[in-house]
């Protein structure tokens, strides 16, 4: 039982110190290394109040009670469950973007973002915009477009060559 404003806190800690111990030095998030906290600080004896408690973690009394109830409803497991939002589905579907990453690899690829804004409505039906097509391929996937430059039509084939057999920089 959880007794609030001075008053002792009794809960029944059923991990063992050495046991908390461990899962505070193995612990990887703030979030859940808080929530041990709580629990080692109590089982040790250290702390006997709950707003010391609250003090020390520079949270709110609320906050404390809400956590020592989830732990003593749902025991350790819940109380460092972390819980995430499912998110918006992805804008690409997994075969389309197979079929983009193949595609990007080819030597001939795309001119533009573009066109693989074009390509993508008319192959899938997607209706995406240039910045998400661009986002996707630039700093997702990590491709480049793969379009040489056009040769100068008033360029000199002889000039060229002897220009890449001359010059110290690898053409």
């Amino acid at each position: 039982m959880v007794h609030i404003m001075g008053c002792s806190l009794k809960i029944v800690i059923e991990e063992s110190v050495e046991f908390l111990d461990k899962q505070l030095k193995q612990t990887r998030t703030a979030r859940q290394r808080e929530r041990i906290q709580i629990l080692w600080w109590l089982k040790t004896g250290q702390v006997k109040e709950h707003q010391e408690l609250a003090h020390r973690l520079g949270r709110d009394t609320s906050t404390v009670t809400r956590w020592l109830q989830k732990y003593r409803r749902d025991g350790l497991s819940e109380l460092l469950e972390v819980k995430t939002a499912p998110g918006q589905t992805p804008h690409l579907t997994s075969e389309a973007l197979t079929r983009l990453k193949e595609r990007l690899e080819l030597r001939v690829g795309f001119k533009s973002y573009g066109e693989i804004v074009e390509w993508l409505k008319t192959e899938y039906g997607l209706e995406l915009t240039y910045a998400t097509v661009h986002s996707w391929v630039h700093y997702r996937l990590k491709a480049k477009l793969k379009v040489p430059r056009p040769d100068s039509a008033k360029q000199e084939v002889v000039a060229v060559e002897r220009l890449k057999k001359t010059s110290s920089r690898p053409y």
